[in-house]
């Protein structure tokens, strides 16, 4: 099946495993993975691997649902592991109260959603959102407990928060590729200038709605009233001894500034064996290691070495889940890829470049919705939009900048089961599937709304 025939059934299988997984209350892993194997095989791709006349190889059903889980596991797997095992570690020890204190002082007790968004903001220009969620995640849950602020208004802030940056500013790999493809990689502090300017007015309507959602849903984690009402001595206490300011931030800073460096280091394109360290200990992975030491260090100063064992294990078991379910988003993704739907859309791009700036965005919105990663619709859709910016009259290095920033917006809207970052944010936000459409998908099309609106406002004076 190809076409428009395709796209129906796309969007009618996206409601059946909204009903399944929210109404029926079966697991979303089994019913990701049913929607899956049920649209891959609607979509006529292969039952078993093929080769072409042309020597083409063509991955069947069953490689490709592999292929999405583990590709899944290969790149952010590790990453949610390590993570959630220093968050469990900054909780254990009372690093995330120390550091939640931190930023109570820095900006006052009454602002905590604004202080985790623009933390959120700040930490994915070099680091993936998925995992500036995983690492921030301790200090969110601990700001909710020393503000008595509600959790999913906390967790909606820094998740857009995180995510605004990630696919508007470099060196994140999504805005560096759209910008190389569309003529500007030389261009990229321009790019990072123009992303954060664009960064506006989603900042501001992922505040708001934050703030409005949080007083309408409540998470599994929300603080019951006896939590609230203890001050914080009483808190203070419990932990016996809280670590420093800078022992509770090293596991961290250190990988975020690890990923930075390594990040900055690809931008320049320097070589030699150095940089290739740089790179190899910046990788996401290999910086949520070191970050991982350093926590283990943080228990050993404070004495709770004894309890690492058994925090490793409490680590796996909360994971584990997580895990699974993100996988099977991945699955879906790699359907979605594998099928003609990608390839009508190309075809089909020139009927929609009459609408200017609005093209871009809803290209990379409706490549988004549909497979799920942000990085994948950037690219994609930079690929798409490069040939017609002449004709669509985006020919300077300040329009094609634009035009990745309307990318960029696409690439935010929306995030939903399909989406790794979706199960990250729910779960790690303790809240139900059905929850998340609530917050996460529908303050991701704000978002991207919001971005769309600005950078049209934009383009009226900016040429």
């Amino acid at each position: 099946m190809t076409g428009l025939p395709l796209i129906f059934v796309f969007i009618l299988a996206v409601i059946i495993m909204i009903v399944a997984i929210s109404k029926l209350g079966i697991h979303p892993f089994i019913s990701i993975m049913c929607i899956s194997l049920i649209l891959g095989l609607v979509a006529g791709i292969p039952l078993v691997d093929k080769t072409l006349e042309d020597g083409t190889k063509i991955q069947g059903l069953a490689s490709v649902i592999g292929a999405g889980f583990a590709g899944t596991f290969s790149s952010i797997g590790i990453v949610i592991i390590l993570g959630a095992l220093i968050g469990t570690i900054l909780e254990k020890t009372g690093a995330a109260f120390k550091l939640a204190d931190m930023v109570i002082k820095l900006v006052g007790k009454s602002n905590p959603v604004l202080a985790v968004e623009l933390m959120g903001w700040i930490v994915s220009i070099p680091v993936f959102c998925d995992s500036g969620f995983v690492i921030l995640n301790p200090i969110r849950k601990a700001l909710v407990k020393r503000t008595a602020e509600s959790s999913v208004a906390m967790t909606v802030g820094l998740s857009a928060g995180l995510y605004i940056s990630h696919v508007f500013i470099p060196p994140t790999p999504g805005p560096i590729a759209a910008a190389s493809t569309l003529g500007i990689g030389d261009n990229l502090l321009l790019v990072m200038g123009m992303g954060a300017v664009c960064s506006i007015f989603p900042l501001i309507a992922g505040f708001f709605y934050a703030k409005y959602i949080g007083k309408k849903v409540k998470a599994d984690d929300e603080a019951d009233s006896d939590e609230i009402t203890k001050t914080y001595e009483e808190i203070v206490a419990e932990y016996g001894k809280l670590p420093g300011g800078l022992m509770s931030l090293a596991p961290i800073i250190v990988p975020v500034l690890l990923m930075a460096v390594a990040s900055i280091v690809s931008m320049m394109k320097i070589s030699g064996t150095g940089a290739d360290i740089l790179k190899f200990i910046g990788t996401p992975i290999i910086a949520l290691a070191v970050g991982t030491v350093f926590g283990v260090l943080q228990l050993y100063c404070t004495g709770k070495m004894n309890e690492f064992y058994n925090i490793t294990n409490e680590t796996l078991k909360t994971v584990g889940p997580i895990l699974f379910v993100t996988a099977a988003g991945g699955v879906l993704g790699k359907v979605i890829a594998s099928s003609d739907m990608v390839n009508f859309i190309k075809d089909h791009a020139e009927v929609l470049s009459t609408m200017g700036m609005l093209f871009p965005f809803l290209l990379s919105a409706i490549l988004k919705s549909a497979q799920g990663s942000s990085t994948v619709a950037l690219t994609t859709t930079a690929g798409i939009v490069a040939p017609l910016l002449p004709a669509l009259g985006f020919a300077s290095p300040m329009s094609a900048t634009l035009v990745t920033m309307a990318i960029g917006a696409g690439a935010m809207t929306v995030s939903h089961a399909n989406d790794s970052y979706f199960w990250v944010v729910t779960n790690f936000g303790a809240m139900s599937p059905e929850k998340g459409y609530k917050t996460q998908t529908m303050c991701t099309l704000f978002l991207g709304i919001a971005g769309i609106i600005e950078i049209m406002i934009l383009s009226l004076f900016l040429h």
